[in-house]
């Protein structure tokens, strides 16, 4: 249960929860959830996501958890706020102090909690066994210095985003894992430079949205080597087709994709499951560059809040 970028980060969650520890999760926006007469009890677990642990619509959601008498655990940053304290558990991310409105560092932690809630359900349950266990865990220590990696593409980002900065539009396609980290990016190139953009998972981009593309379109493709490459290939070459302009953030080494693209941000070769905290940080970038040359205001964007207190 979650608002925003905290729900994308539950929709990763979700992918490794199933795979890891095969538990059926679903995943709901806190603001609908209430509405929904939720189907609710003391054998279903409510997992609640916030940054600043004082969203208003988490915290009903919350309250419709506690009368219907099922076990709260929330995963939060701010210490001792209200989700927490309301909360039968809390995994706290100590991401520090968010200065900035648009959510980035405490996005990342979120996922690496997901992931070791993911890695502990499949443990107990006996889905993951010992040697597994050590193996994911020694993947996700190698994390930080692919984030780092990651980050060293600022110069690439920056070079993207003189390209895309005077579009109206972007699209963002991914596909498993990616999916959510499509709609991520897309929503933080809404929020700090005020461009409309929409995340979609790529096998839907015929369902709609490739009525869109022209030449004056950017489409940002995830497409790290895994095991639906072959496909987004597929996707980015219906999209060239139609003279979109295409953009991919794709592995290190990779030459499959840079021939039908305009340009290609590189991150380093990584195991898939844990990619998706690798990706969106090239795409977090790419929106903050284009904020910068836009003239907006990256830390305080218009209209927007960094504890959303109302519903």
């Amino acid at each position: 249960m979650a608002c925003g970028t905290s729900w994308h980060a539950g929709l990763v969650g979700k992918y490794w929860i199933e795979q890891i520890a095969r538990v059926p999760v679903e995943v709901s926006l806190a603001s609908e959830f209430r509405y929904q007469d939720p189907i609710l009890g003391p054998n279903t677990g409510l997992v609640l996501i916030s940054q600043s642990g004082e969203t208003a619509d988490t915290l009903a959601a919350l309250q419709e958890g506690r009368d219907k008498g099922t076990p709260i655990l929330s995963i939060c940053n701010a210490v001792g706020s209200s989700i927490p304290r309301a909360s039968d558990a809390v995994f706290y991310t100590h991401a520090g102090p968010e200065i900035g409105v648009a959510s980035t560092k405490a996005f990342t932690t979120q996922l690496v909690t997901l992931y070791l809630m993911a890695l502990h359900l499949g443990s107990v349950r006996g889905t993951l066994g010992p040697e597994g266990l050590a193996e994911r865990i020694e993947r996700l220590r190698a994390v930080p210095g692919a984030v780092e990696q990651a980050l060293e593409l600022e110069p690439e980002t920056e070079a993207v985003a003189k390209e895309i900065m005077d579009a109206t539009s972007a699209l963002y396609l991914g596909r498993g894992l990616q999916y959510p980290i499509a709609l991520e990016g897309a929503l933080k190139l809404k929020e700090i430079s005020y461009i409309h953009a929409e995340g979609y998972a790529a096998g839907e981009m015929k369902h709609g949205p490739i009525a869109l593309i022209d030449e004056t379109l950017p489409v940002i493709a995830l497409a790290p080597r895994g095991s639906t490459y072959e496909k987004m290939l597929s996707n980015i070459q219906e999209v060239r087709a139609r003279d979109g302009l295409v953009y991919a953030v794709a592995t290190e080494g990779d030459d499959g994709v840079g021939p039908s693209c305009l340009d290609v941000l590189r991150v380093p070769a990584f195991h898939e499951e844990l990619l998706p905290v690798i990706t969106s940080v090239p795409l977090q970038l790419l929106a903050y560059h284009v904020a910068v040359l836009k003239g907006t205001d990256v830390d305080q964007p218009r209209n927007l809040a960094k504890s959303v207190t109302v519903e």
